[in-house]
């Protein structure tokens, strides 16, 4: 049974094209999980006017606010017949046919480096890209090489990844995203503060005006008070004339 399931693994696995996608797939599948859909695109052509488009690219911020982004290409390659070759010398004990096998993988590693740099075009991309590798035990088998991969690095200015390694990446720019997010709120906070230190200057100056009038107003009243005792005695005093003048009347007409 598990003979039969190696099997069709291998047969799937054996045509080219159904690899490529199965590569593509895993790396969507990353993407996905470590970003959001606004973060990274498809099938992106990097290069405005350029019909080269790469599988996927990451999103990271321009260097100005609301501009176009800078894409950071990241293609999958798979060079699984150069690998299997490899696993089965070694399981078979024969070295120089692992040795064979290794140059041939490292050619071809090569080879895809060369490939994906026709899809870094700063300043509309960063000023490398990323060979994404879905196995582990590629990845592994490959990073054994480290001149040869620090010389891709160097000249073809393209970084390998496995699955763990690119997991890691992806999360790291994620936190990158984040903290860009939470300065630009900063910034939105303090522009939002400057509005309301405005606004509220404004409101000062209009309580001020307001409290001038009240103050008026309160002046008036008490002038107004003022006059209105002054009235009230000139009052009392017609009406203790009036009360005189009513007594002398009375008396006069009880002596008639």
């Amino acid at each position: 049974s598990l003979a039969s399931g190696v099997g069709d693994l291998k047969r799937m696995l054996g045509n080219v094209k159904t690899r490529g996608v199965w590569g593509e797939i895993q790396l969507g599948a990353l993407l996905e999980e470590a970003l959001t859909d606004t973060q990274y695109q498809r099938n992106v052509a990097v290069s405005p006017g350029s019909s080269e488009r790469v599988e996927f690219a990451v999103c990271l911020p321009g260097r100005e606010e609301g501009g176009a982004p800078v894409y950071l290409p990241i293609d999958s390659k798979f060079p699984q017949e150069d690998y299997a070759r490899l696993a089965e010398a070694a399981q078979n004990g024969d070295q120089a046919a692992v040795d064979s096998a290794r140059k041939a993988l490292m050619a071809a590693v090569r080879t895809e480096a060369r490939r994906i740099g026709k899809y870094i075009a700063p300043p509309h991309t960063t000023d490398f890209a990323v060979m994404f590798l879905p196995l582990e035990g590629l990845y592994a088998e490959v990073m054994q090489h480290a001149s040869a991969v620090e010389a891709i690095q160097r000249e073809q200015r393209v970084l390998i990844a496995g699955p763990s390694t690119l997991l890691a990446l992806l999360n790291s720019l994620q936190m990158g995203f984040r903290t860009l997010a939470i300065e630009r709120r900063s910034a939105e906070v303090w522009k939002l503060l400057g509005a309301v230190k405005a606004d509220f200057g404004s409101f000062a100056t209009v309580l001020k005006k307001t409290q001038e009038k009240l103050q008026q107003a309160t002046d008036s009243i008490d002038t107004a008070f003022v006059k209105t005792r002054a009235i009230e005695k000139r009052l009392r005093r017609v009406e203790a004339v009036e009360d005189t003048q009513a007594e002398a009347l009375t008396d006069g007409e009880e002596e008639a």
